[in-house]
């Protein structure tokens, strides 16, 4: 069993399983808008390399699916350096993380959660 994967073996066997699972996400995605898409809307059925162009155009669009804040290496290797810190230097890190990466979040509290459009405008009600 050990011997079946080689290097050998890996060669042909992974770009004929990434062929494989190409050709199934495409099927599914053709499969997908055909069934669903075409009932809802009034749009035309699309073909298989269609369907496997705008999976593609998806991806590309919105991701691969990566975890967000990079592995588990990542996160382990920046609280061994965060640790090192002294309390002043975390202090000052966590001063300057907040003021550029939490600027939304802050406005967001001090302002309200059911802060409305007329109060930008200072009581005028914005008719676009």
């Amino acid at each position: 069993m050990k011997g079946m994967f080689n290097s050998r073996w890996k060669f042909v066997l992974i770009p004929v399983l990434v062929v494989a699972i190409l050709a199934l996400v495409g099927y599914v995605v053709m499969w997908l808008w055909n069934h669903t898409i075409t009932e809802i809307f009034t749009v035309q059925k699309i073909s298989f390399w269609q369907a496997l162009g705008l999976f593609i155009l998806c991806k590309i669009l919105f991701g691969f699916g990566g975890r967000k804040g990079g592995g588990g290496w990542k996160r382990a290797a920046m609280r061994r350096k965060f640790a090192k810190l002294s309390d002043e230097e975390k202090e000052r890190f966590k001063a300057s993380f907040k003021s550029s990466v939490c600027q939304w979040e802050r406005d967001w509290y001090e302002d309200g959660p059911n802060r409305s459009r007329e109060d930008e405008n200072d009581g005028q009600v914005n008719k676009e």
